[in-house]
């Protein structure tokens, strides 16, 4: 696993072995960022995103890479909280992070009520648990973290459909590419 694009292109990223981890894949995350840049690679700058169920933190370090000044990564495991601290040292990264060792609907909750707004929300949810999908889709579709126009992208099983609307959340494209898929949502 490695660094895409950016400013740590090419650099790689540490994951766990044995733990129940489902990193994105390289291919995907490239496909991800190839649509979020869309020929633009300054598109990034400056946005603020959120790393929901980071577990390695390979989406967020993509993203910062790119030129986003801030992204919150979410993940409740201590090991995965850990994993993103050490993979961001090893990158040099000292700034324009938090690493928020919570579960996703607490720390989502805390961040509204910091005020904090993301331009990005990324979500990956261990596949066998839709049920995540649904409460954290609904959540984002009625908070104001996602501010109107931002995106929201939930990465899930091809044969599984987080759905066309929760809230205030529309889906706009849905890419398949081998087993996952990603769902892009726009905040109305």
């Amino acid at each position: 696993m490695r660094v895409i694009s950016g400013k740590y292109r090419s650099r790689p990223l540490r994951s766990l072995r044995g733990m129940d981890l489902r990193p994105t894949a390289d291919r995907l995350r490239e496909t991800l960022f190839d649509v979020l840049t869309a020929g633009n690679p300054s598109a990034l700058e400056g946005t603020v995103w959120l790393d929901l169920f980071a577990g390695t933190g390979a989406v967020g370090i993509e993203a910062l890479s790119r030129g986003a000044s801030m992204v919150y990564f979410v993940d409740k495991s201590a090991r995965a909280a850990e994993l993103i601290r050490r993979n961001l040292q090893s990158l040099g990264v000292e700034e324009g992070f938090r690493i928020m060792q919570q579960d996703v609907n607490r720390a989502v909750r805390g961040l509204a009520e910091e005020k904090v707004t993301a331009d990005c929300t990324f979500l990956d949810p261990p596949y066998q648990m839709e049920k995540l999908y649904g409460q954290t889709l609904d959540f984002l579709g009625e908070s104001r973290l996602p501010k109107p126009g931002s995106l929201v992208i939930a990465e899930h099983q091809k044969k599984f459909d987080p759905g066309e609307a929760s809230g205030s959340l529309r889906r706009f494209r849905k890419l398949e590419q081998g087993d996952a898929a990603l769902s892009f949502y726009k905040k109305i």
